[in-house]
C-alpha cells in the first residue's frame, strides 16, 4: 500500500481524494519507479479540480511530473537503483502520474536525472520550467539575439513565465514581464525583468496592428493576450506560445503573419522527442540560476495538494511549487 492522490468519477460525480492505495492501480510499464518529489502544475490543476477534461480515464493518478528511483525494470536502458525524470508523456491523462509513492511508467519516457540537479530541483524546474526553456530555444532557433530588443513574457508570475524571465535575464536579454499582480513586481525585478506592466494591457481584444515593440515573446496565456503580443511583435519577431490559462480561443488576424513576417512558435512539451528534451535540460543546467530558482519555489507535501490546486487556477499561486511525495 502507498499514498497517492486518487481522481475518480461516478454517478455522485467528481471525486479527488489523497488516500492509500496498491499497486494494483498502476497501468502495465517496463519501470516501476519509487517517486520522491513531483511538482504541481497548471494542467494538473484542471485534473484535480474538474475544471477542464483533463483525465481521460478513471481512476487515475493525477502529476504530469516525477523524480524518483527505479524500484524494478524489465527495460535494459534502465537499472534498479538509476536516478530519474519524467515529464509528459500522457502521465496524469491517461496514465497514472507522480503524485503517488510509486509509479509505473514506460522506459522510453523517463530520462536519467540531469547532472548536477537534485530530484527536488528538477520538480522545482518540472515541465514548467522545462517548458520555458523548449520555448528559450525555439526563439534562438528564429535568431533571437539579446542585441535586438526587448522580450516580452505573459503570464510572468506562474511557473513557465518565472523561469522564462529567470532565463532570458541570464541569458542578456532585456526582459519585460506581464503579470496581473503588480502587488509582486519585486519578486520579478529580483528575476531580471526589466519591466514589469499589468498583464490589462494586452488582455482587451487586439487589433490587427500595434505599435512595434518585442523583438520576440514566450506567452503561457493565451487568448486576446496572445493576440495582442503578435500585434505589437516587430518586423520578423518571433512568438513561443505555450499555454493557455486565459484562455484556448486566438481572436487574430493573419496580419501581423502577412504584413510583419512574424513567426508564431507552437511549444508542445508532452510529446516532445527525447532529443529536444535532453537538449532543454542541458541548457537548463547550463543558464538556470538555481539561487534565482529557489527564491521562487516552495515546498508541500501530498496532503496540500488538492487545495493548492484551486488556488493555482485562481492566479494564487506565484512561481514554483515542489510536493514531497516520499517520506
Amino acid at each position: 500500500m502507498f499514498p497517492a492522490i486518487l481522481i475518480s468519477k461516478d454517478g455522485s460525480g467528481y471525486h479527488a481524494e489523497l488516500r492509500s492505495t496498491d499497486a494494483s492501480i498502476l497501468p502495465e510499464g517496463e519501470v516501476l519507479v519509487r517517486v520522491e518529489w513531483s511538482t504541481v502544475n497548471y494542467k494538473d490543476a484542471l485534473a484535480i479540480t474538474g475544471k477542464a477534461p483533463v483525465v481521460r480515464r478513471f481512476p487515475m493518478i493525477p502529476g504530469i511530473d516525477l523524480a524518483g528511483t527505479v524500484l524494478e525494470s524489465r527495460d535494459p536502458a534502465w537499472q534498479v537503483g538509476d536516478a530519474v525524470i519524467l515529464n509528459g508523456w500522457r502521465v496524469g491523462e491517461t496514465h497514472c502520474g507522480g503524485l503517488a509513492e510509486l509509479a509505473r511508467v514506460r522506459g522510453d519516457w523517463l530520462i536519467a536525472r540531469p547532472a548536477g540537479f537534485t530530484a527536488r530541483q528538477t520538480m522545482a524546474i518540472g515541465t514548467a520550467g522545462y517548458t520555458a526553456m523548449l520555448c528559450v530555444l525555439a526563439l534562438e532557433k528564429h535568431g533571437l539575439s539579446p542585441e535586438q530588443g526587448e522580450v516580452l513574457v505573459t503570464g510572468a508570475n506562474g511557473g513557465v513565465g518565472s523561469v522564462a524571465v529567470a532565463l532570458l535575464a541570464k541569458l542578456g536579454y532585456q526582459v519585460v514581464a506581464s503579470t496581473g499582480r503588480l502587488a509582486e513586481a519585486y519578486h520579478l525585478k529580483a528575476l531580471g525583468a526589466a519591466e514589469v506592466i499589468d498583464r490589462a494591457e494586452l488582455s482587451s481584444p487586439s487589433k490587427p496592428l500595434g505599435k512595434e515593440r518585442w523583438a520576440g515573446v514566450i506567452d503561457s496565456v493565451g487568448s486576446h493576450t496572445l493576440a495582442n503580443a503578435c500585434a505589437t511583435t516587430r518586423y520578423g519577431g518571433a512568438v513561443a506560445a505555450c499555454g493557455l490559462a486565459g484562455g484556448m480561443d486566438f481572436p487574430s488576424t493573419v496580419a501581423p503573419f502577412i504584413l510583419r513576417g512574424i513567426t508564431l512558435c507552437g511549444i508542445d512539451s508532452v510529446m516532445a522527442a527525447k532529443t529536444l528534451r535532453h537538449e532543454a535540460w542541458a541548457r537548463l543546467a547550463r543558464d538556470l540560476d538555481i539561487a534565482k530558482l529557489e527564491s521562487f519555489t516552495r515546498e508541500i507535501g501530498l496532503d496540500e495538494v488538492i487545495p493548492l490546486a484551486a488556488e493555482l487556477l485562481a492566479g494564487k499561486v506565484r512561481g514554483r511549487v515542489v510536493v514531497r511525495v516520499a517520506g
